[in-house]
């Protein structure tokens, strides 16, 4: 329920870069902009994976569906965007940024 996140749930889900990088690539997903457990290659064994989509999901970032056999997870980017209006946007393009100069050998 939107009333159960949290600020500091969400601050602390999109503080882990592998968190980061799964939020960077839900928010840039085509529509509906869901993409399914498996879409994720991770480098990080299946039981830490899962943990790390619990984190997102308990926090309100996510939201996880079953479709057949498939988990599928999208951004409650609504709920995000009602309680922290521009937050995740930021954050992305932060990340963005970040990424970019992390690319260029720049620290």
């Amino acid at each position: 329920m939107r009333d159960e996140i949290r600020l500091e749930g969400v601050l602390h889900a999109l503080s882990d870069p592998i968190r980061l990088s799964v939020v960077s690539d839900l928010a840039a997903a085509p529509a509906p902009g869901e993409l399914s457990c498996s879409h994720f290659d991770l480098p990080v064994t299946k039981s830490t994976t899962t943990h790390h989509f619990r984190v997102l999901r308990e926090s309100g970032v996510v939201q996880q569906t079953y479709r057949g056999t498939a988990k599928m997870n999208g951004l409650r980017r609504d709920d995000l965007e009602a309680l922290f209006p521009g937050l995740l946007d930021r954050i992305l393009e932060a990340a963005a940024l970040q990424e970019g100069r992390d690319g260029d050998g720049e620290r």
